[in-house]
């Protein structure tokens, strides 16, 4: 790739009329704006980029996202993107990173992947900040009478460490009040799913306030309000709140805030990066974490109503070597030679991510990652099956050719935004969760049953009435819960093992399957890579 010459940020706010009173510089490539979030108008377009089922061959979704943007740039759109935060956990962990590839990246990528401005690690503190007042509020005389075994708040770190799913917390010298807990990583905390649902400081200090953090010897609910902290809290995240704007490498603009994992949370940049992109453009594109069954369902069903967003298409990516993959290629070093079963067969992937975005009613089409290594006889059977199901497409070539890759793309979902759309969610509020649950599984992941253990069933009978969300916690490598079934070809039981209540998020999180919400670190992480 030919050396890229970044602009002074300044220079790419100016395009998009953003005042250099109103930025707050990290160097000369980064800054963050004040959040817009009054009502933008109706002629707004926000495009949705999704894909199918993630594997390690990879669906260029970042990618595309970043060349659609550029690509709609140049086609006389004035056009921005608005995309999550890098965790360090998968950055030293299997993925490596989280700026797109090629020429379609934002930059710099060094800088947005390790620390970038500190959002994650203010999260991280006020998020600790919680965990040690509960702990101080014991240790001096347990005033609000918290029940050490029924404490819900976990410390965080944006790190990949298996060794903390597990720890014991001793409150004083003489060790004996101590209980069992847990890490969480930081961005699957329910203080990072609040710091991308508010949609205003006064919303945001609202749903702290409402964090069940634990519950008392009479089992009643003790509230983060309680102990008094929230102000503390509002003080560490002050600057975080401020979206953070970098360029592509085409020099347009990208607002990149927020990253709560979709695996385990829902997925989606803060609606504060997502606002103020509508305010300041004509187009926006932002992504969801991993494939449709994730983050497009928790984007459509939760962000959306929250934010009172409606996207107006959605772009599916794929690419032939993914779909081999979910054609029973399970060696990544086969992939490059031709097999065309395996294509036809892992089809069948994306006609499930198709199906599931026709649930809700966006217009939509397919994004084909067309690579120079790509086979052209594999190419041609996707697309004559995309032509004869009458399934619209593109070809994009914008890790190779940036934009101009793109363009196609870029031409095909702006007639696409002219079409109605009628964002329709998978299920109503006022459902049981258990109604709720039910559907996600069936509509999104094409399950026959859902099973309940018997510990989620308790739980059923306590939120089952609350008119939440539902934020399923579920693997991203298989539209079953088991990471293992990449070739669906039988019917398949969803495993519900926990929920657990978001308060502050307003949504109830579904433990499926052996999902964990602290990751591990692979036999060979990318940190020693690098």
């Amino acid at each position: 790739m030919k050396e890229i010459k970044l602009k002074p940020i300044a220079k790419i706010a100016k395009k998009y009329k953003i005042s250099p009173k109103d930025l707050f510089h990290y160097g000369e490539y980064i800054a963050k704006i004040k959040p817009i979030l009054n009502h933008s108008s109706s002629e707004k377009k926000l495009i949705l980029v999704t894909a199918t089922s993630p594997t390690p061959a990879g669906e260029g979704k970042t990618t595309t996202t970043i060349g659609l943007n550029d690509a709609l740039n140049k086609i006389g759109k004035k056009a921005i993107a608005a995309l999550r935060e890098p965790s360090m956990g998968p950055v030293f962990g299997v993925k490596g990173g989280a700026n797109g590839g090629g020429m379609a990246q934002i930059l710099p990528k060094d800088e947005i992947n390790f620390h970038f401005t500190g959002d994650i690690h203010a999260i991280t503190s006020a998020n600790n900040l919680i965990s040690a007042c509960i702990d101080n509020s014991i240790y001096w005389g347990n005033s609000l009478k918290i029940d050490i075994n029924k404490i819900l708040w976990k410390r965080v770190l944006d790190v990949n460490d298996r060794s903390l799913r597990e720890v014991q917390i001793t409150i004083n010298g003489k060790k004996d009040i101590k209980y069992n807990s847990s890490f969480d990583i930081t961005v699957a905390s329910e203080l990072m799913a609040i710091f991308c649902l508010a949609n205003s400081l006064e919303d945001l200090k609202e749903r702290i306030n409402n964090i069940i953090i634990a519950y008392n010897l009479s089992s009643q609910p003790i509230y983060l309000k309680d102990l008094n902290v929230t102000n503390a809290i509002i003080k560490i995240l002050h600057n975080a709140i401020n979206p953070n704007i970098v360029q592509t490498i085409e020099g347009n603009l990208a607002i990149v805030h927020g990253g709560p994992f979709a695996n385990i949370a829902h997925g989606c940049n803060s609606l504060f990066a997502t606002k103020t992109a509508l305010n300041l453009a004509d187009y926006v594109v932002t992504e969801a974490g991993f494939a449709s069954d994730l983050g497009a369902e928790k984007f459509l069903d939760i962000v959306c109503n929250v934010g009172e967003l409606k996207p107006n298409a959605i772009v599916i990516v794929t690419s032939t070597r993914s779909l081999k993959m979910h054609g029973g290629v399970e060696d990544k070093t086969l992939l490059p030679q031709l097999n065309i079963e395996a294509v036809k067969l892992g089809i069948n992937n994306l006609k499930s991510h198709i199906n599931n975005i026709k649930n809700f009613n966006i217009p939509f089409l397919v994004s084909v990652t067309q690579l120079d290594i790509s086979l052209k006889e594999e190419l041609s059977v996707l697309e004559s099956w995309l032509k004869e199901n009458d399934v619209e497409y593109a070809f994009n070539s914008s890790f190779e050719d940036g934009a101009y890759g793109a363009m196609d793309l870029a031409k095909k979902v702006v007639k696409l935004c002219e079409k109605k759309s009628a964002l329709t969610p998978i299920y109503k509020l006022e459902q049981t969760l258990e109604e709720k649950i039910n559907l996600i599984c069936s509509k999104c992941y094409g399950a026959k049953d859902v099973e309940f253990s018997e510990l989620a069933k308790q739980k059923l009978v306590l939120f089952n009435k609350l008119n939440y969300f539902v934020c399923v916690a579920k693997t991203p490598l298989s539209l079953t819960d088991d990471e293992k079934v990449l070739v669906i070809d039988k019917p398949f039981t969803i495993h519900v093992k926990d929920l657990l209540i978001s308060n502050g998020a307003r949504f109830i999180i579904v433990l499926t399957g052996n999902i964990v919400r602290m990751p591990g670190l692979p036999k060979i992480p990318e940190a020693c890579k690098m």
